[in-house]
């Protein structure tokens, strides 16, 4: 217990903007090689625990007492979750520039203080079989009946069903982004922010791997890592392409789908994500801001007629959300009308052209959706 302390006091000391904690684990952990996944897990909890709670711990005291006292919390709230008011929740869990961005709920409070939940999404129609391969896990239910709730101690990365490309790790409010767009066997899409291919993947899944993807993003590491699991996933409906968000797009195909899945603050992510509560600030907003808008507004273009234009960032604030939306409809009213999002076929989601997905409504994410049609 003794080591593990003193790591986790030597990864949150570490830890800062340019360097996240769970970037700064992984570099340790990879010189640990000698580690028991048990002291791996004790001191992840340990370092999470610390950046979750911070708002309650007295910063002046010693880093091994303030860790011993975020565990306290943390152990207190999974008990008993009431036991804390709702006053102080809202008022403890973030810093003062996220009230003028979002509201604070006691609901999103409570949510993102607790444990983050791990989903994985299996191959279409095959959430239950999966789950009942893997044990501690549970399908999603009926709304969502590929995503599954892994809930183990299992290296996931190392059991079979990962390498057969049986599954995928993606959030349950990620895969809602794959059913919104809703894209059918045939179809060309364009994933524009694709990463290392999430979303794609989920696409040419939904696709049943015909008609065609293109997937590109400005960093090509992404983009090979994207190869490496299409290649497991059995995925190769799909082109990877460099694109740096400009005018010139990678390609002169006129698509029946565009996704921007934006650059964001990553609000929606601060369950799993505490360290970035206390390192992102007013002006990333901003900044991440003006580049959603230049997105929207070049990958627009892309879109055949009658084709759909769906936005998507794992973020809460009304800077990235509402107003890039209001933004984009108030520039391209001429070419583009809201399409409204079956968010009824997912349980407690509304239809609305216009979709905010928090932690507290299913488990996983916040996430914000907005969906356009090209006019005829």
């Amino acid at each position: 217990m003794r080591v593990s302390q003193s790591l986790a006091v030597k990864i949150i000391t570490a830890a800062n903007r340019e360097r996240p904690a769970d970037a700064v684990m992984r570099e340790e952990f990879r010189t640990q090689r000698d580690m028991m996944p048990s002291d791996i897990a004790a001191i992840s909890q340990s370092v999470f625990n610390y950046f979750r709670w911070r708002g309650w711990l007295d910063l002046e005291i010693p880093l091994n007492e303030q860790i011993r006292k975020a565990r306290e919390l943390a152990r207190n709230f999974a008990a008993n979750p009431s036991a804390f008011a709702e006053v102080d929740l809202c008022e403890r869990i973030a810093p003062e520039w996220v009230r003028g961005e979002l509201e604070i709920s006691p609901a999103w409070a409570r949510a993102i203080q607790g444990e983050p939940k791990l989903w994985l999404r299996a191959q279409p129609g095959q959430g239950r079989t999966l789950a009942g391969k893997l044990g501690a896990a549970k399908s999603a239910g009926e709304h969502f009946p590929d995503a599954v709730n892994y809930f183990g101690e299992e290296d996931l990365f190392q059991c079979d069903e990962f390498h057969a490309g049986e599954f995928e790790i993606q959030d349950l409010a990620s895969q809602v982004v794959g059913w919104l767009c809703a894209p059918q066997p045939g179809e060309t899409w364009w994933d524009t922010c694709a990463g290392e291919g999430g979303k794609t993947l989920h696409l040419s899944a939904l696709m049943q791997n015909k008609g065609l993807i293109w997937a590109s993003d400005r960093a090509e590491w992404r983009l090979k890592s994207l190869k490496r699991r299409a290649a497991r996933a059995k995925v190769f409906n799909f082109r990877s392409v460099p694109w740096d968000g400009g005018v010139k797009p990678p390609t002169k195909t006129k698509f029946d789908g565009v996704l921007v899945d934006a650059p964001c603050s990553g609000v929606g992510t601060w369950q799993k994500n505490p360290h970035a509560r206390w390192t992102t600030d007013l002006r990333d907003v901003q900044e991440l801001c003006a580049i959603q808008k230049r997105l929207l507004a070049h990958a627009a273009p892309g879109v055949k007629p009658g084709g759909k234009l769906i936005y998507a960032v794992c973020t809460l604030t009304r800077s990235e959300t509402t107003e890039v939306a209001a933004d984009f409809n108030s520039k391209f009213a001429a070419e583009f009308e809201p399409l409204e999002l079956p968010g009824e076929n997912y349980g407690r989601l509304p239809t609305t052209a216009t979709l905010t997905i928090w932690p507290q409504d299913l488990g996983g994410n916040g996430m914000f959706i907005a969906g356009w049609r090209r006019k005829k």
